[in-house]
């Protein structure tokens, strides 16, 4: 039986737009909330901007900071404490004036904001060496950290984003202050997709990573984490976390059903994924954050259209699901 249960689900953001993406954080006393809001919908459009909440409890939760990338869609914000700063790293489209669906992965570039005191806020700030990535999770290990971004193979230049999905390679990034990054090793050379990270007790270096349409792969890596042996999972994952809660590994994603996409929580043990819950989903959804309330209660953001649009498009709402150990 799972050792985790889903005690409650509620709608914590429906203002009318499409809000998606989400991660969660604890920085110094208090929690943080992160997701992609936009007018417009799923896809890429110069109107999306990156919220950031937070809250002391977890219960009532305030704005405390917004940014956007002029000429560019953000999309997928993580966060990384590291340093004595909470990071929030976002990729970003480059979006044709004339035509959002002319892109191209090689014109990506990683943002970020950061701030010292959860008061004060800088950037936005390109991060150095990630021109040509779109940027994922990032973690932090023994004063380094890394960060999850895939490229397609040898930077090819093809219209309309119609690289063939073997062609995409994913890779993780190093850096020693979070700003500047540069290639440390390749996680997967073909249908690189999506990635989070976690460190192990041991110092072992373990990926969840999406593969596309195909079936996630669980990847490892020992130091200095430049040689990867990965093997693919039972079921596609989209959106992927990889977390760890006391001796619990949970993982979450998209799994899709008969009908249709939903938002998924497992518990990781052997290798193995055993489902804990279906949460209330549909539509565009998954992208889940975790944070840890204590030893025996945690929340789960998640996103979904089920309520709104039932599509990509607005609107979309953003869920905090309770989480008690058994």
């Amino acid at each position: 039986m799972p050792s985790v249960r889903v005690n409650s689900v509620r709608q914590l953001i429906n203002d009318g737009l499409h809000n998606a993406f989400t991660d969660l954080c604890r920085f110094r006393d208090r929690l943080y909330l992160t997701y992609r809001s936009c007018p417009d919908g799923h896809m890429l459009f110069t109107s999306s901007h990156i919220v950031v909440m937070s809250s002391d409890d977890g219960s009532e939760w305030q704005p405390v900071h917004t940014f956007n990338v002029a000429n560019r869609d953000v999309r997928d914000p993580h966060f990384l404490v590291f340093e004595g700063k909470l990071f929030v790293y976002s990729g970003a489209w480059w979006v044709n004036a004339d035509s959002s669906e002319e892109r191209d992965v090689n014109d990506h570039l990683g943002f970020c904001v950061w701030t010292v005191d959860g008061e004060e806020w800088h950037g936005p700030r390109m991060l150095d060496g990630t021109h040509g990535h779109y940027i994922w999770r990032a973690a932090a290990h023994q004063g380094t950290a890394y960060l999850n971004g895939r490229r397609i193979r040898n930077f090819d230049v093809l219209a309309r984003r119609d690289e063939p999905p073997q062609w995409m390679e994913s890779w993780l990034l190093h850096s020693q202050d979070g700003l500047a990054w540069t290639p440390l090793s390749l996680i997967q050379p073909a249908y690189g997709d999506e990635t989070a990270l976690l460190f192990e007790e041991d110092d072992g270096l373990m990926a969840l990573a999406r593969a596309g349409g195909r079936p996630a792969q669980l990847c490892r890596a020992r130091p200095p984490y430049t040689e990867w042996t990965c093997a693919e999972l039972d079921r596609h994952l989209g959106g992927p976390l990889l977390t760890r809660w006391g001796g619990v590994t949970l993982v979450g994603g998209r799994k899709h059903t008969e009908d249709g996409p939903v938002t998924a929580l497992y518990e990781l043990a052997d290798d193995q994924l055993n489902e804990i819950a279906i949460l209330p989903s549909g539509g565009d959804n998954s992208y889940p954050g975790f944070v840890a309330l204590g030893p025996d209660r945690a929340l789960l953001s998640y996103y979904s259209s089920h309520e709104g649009s039932g599509t990509g498009l607005a609107p979309s709402s953003i869920y905090l699901a309770a989480l008690e150990k058994s």
